[in-house]
């Protein structure tokens, strides 16, 4: 068997073993941060924390359970969300931006 042969064979697999490698730290790997982040971010809920939903919906956490927690989305009502539907946690002392202009 030739010298050339084992060579030539290398070059042409070599680029589909470094294909799982490069999946690996393309894809797998940020998406395991990102859900990593995410979870850590729902264990660290309090409440009155401020939080928006993936939806959009904006709200502050009155109660937090295991799995569920207690949304007020406006004074007095107050809505029950599943926790991995929140999208970021805006934090407890960010003011609220007003809309109207009072002259």
């Amino acid at each position: 068997m030739p010298a050339g042969d084992s060579t030539n064979m290398l070059m042409q697999f070599g680029p589909l073993l470094l294909l799982p490698i490069l999946f690996y730290f393309m894809i797998l790997r940020p998406q395991q941060k990102r859900a990593k982040d995410h979870q850590d971010m729902l264990t660290a809920l309090k409440r009155g924390d401020n939080v928006v939903l993936n939806s959009g919906l904006i709200g502050k956490v009155v109660r937090v359970e295991d799995k569920e927690l207690g949304l007020e989305i406006a004074q007095g009502v107050t809505v029950k969300v599943v926790k991995s539907m929140i999208a970021e946690v805006r934090g407890k002392g960010e003011p609220a931006v007003a809309n109207d202009t009072k002259s």
